[in-house]
């Protein structure tokens, strides 16, 4: 499918599917929601939880563009603990659309591009340290073949819209994310569907709404309790 290259609501940049009216990142604003989403409602929210924990295993599902390891790079520096972070991918973005993003021209840190083309230029099923609290791993992977069990704090669930990829939202994928995660973890994403919250609870989270990203009136929080 034909991808291009757009400007969102925020000025960042982002990939749009024209046979699906469809973008990696809100229209709204790329880095907004990834912020929102992910970074506050995801990362901030987990270390608030755990406040003593000090390495964090991040599941990104949909690395698309790196805009959210990118940004989730970043806290970790804050934060000072250290995240594994794994990105599954089925269909990775050229180099020439990754640079085309350029992400790091509206973020106020001075290695910004270094980390970014660092991210795309490492070599996919590796695990590869980018910093001494960030190691990232990309697979080549759908999201119907994940088979972790427990291995994860946190999930970024960032697949395309129930609207183009309904498969995605379903009991069967939430049941793998459900495995996936540890007890207590933490899976976050910006869609707010019914049929998506209610697969959710089917398979054992606790589903939050939550006030969405600019653009969105809600979005889920989902969350994998212990007895």
């Amino acid at each position: 499918m034909k991808r291009e290259i757009i400007t969102t609501g925020d000025g960042s940049k982002t990939i749009h599917i024209a046979e699906w009216d469809e973008q990696y990142h809100s229209k709204h604003g790329a880095i907004q929601e990834a912020r929102h989403v992910f970074l506050m409602t995801g990362v901030e929210h987990y270390v608030t939880q755990h406040r003593d924990q000090k390495e964090i295993a991040i599941l990104e599902m949909g690395f698309g563009t790196g805009l959210n390891a990118l940004l989730t790079y970043f806290e970790a520096q804050k934060h000072q603990v250290s995240f594994n972070y794994v990105g599954a991918e089925a269909y990775p973005v050229t180099s020439e659309e990754a640079s085309a993003m350029d992400y790091a021209s509206q973020l106020e840190e001075e290695d910004a591009t270094e980390v970014y083309n660092e991210m795309h230029d490492a070599a996919w099923e590796k695990e590869i340290r980018i910093s001494d609290h960030f190691m990232l791993t990309k697979r080549k992977q759908r999201f119907e073949d994940i088979t972790d069990n427990e291995v994860f704090d946190l999930i970024y669930f960032d697949a395309f819209g129930p609207r183009v990829q309904p498969t995605l939202w379903t009991e069967e994928i939430f049941a793998k994310m459900f495995k996936a995660l540890k007890p207590n973890g933490v899976l976050t994403t910006y869609c707010a569907q019914g049929a998506a919250r209610r697969a959710m609870q089917a398979v054992g989270f606790l589903v939050e709404r939550l006030p969405g990203p600019p653009g969105k009136r809600e979005m889920l929080r989902a969350t994998k309790l212990t007895l």
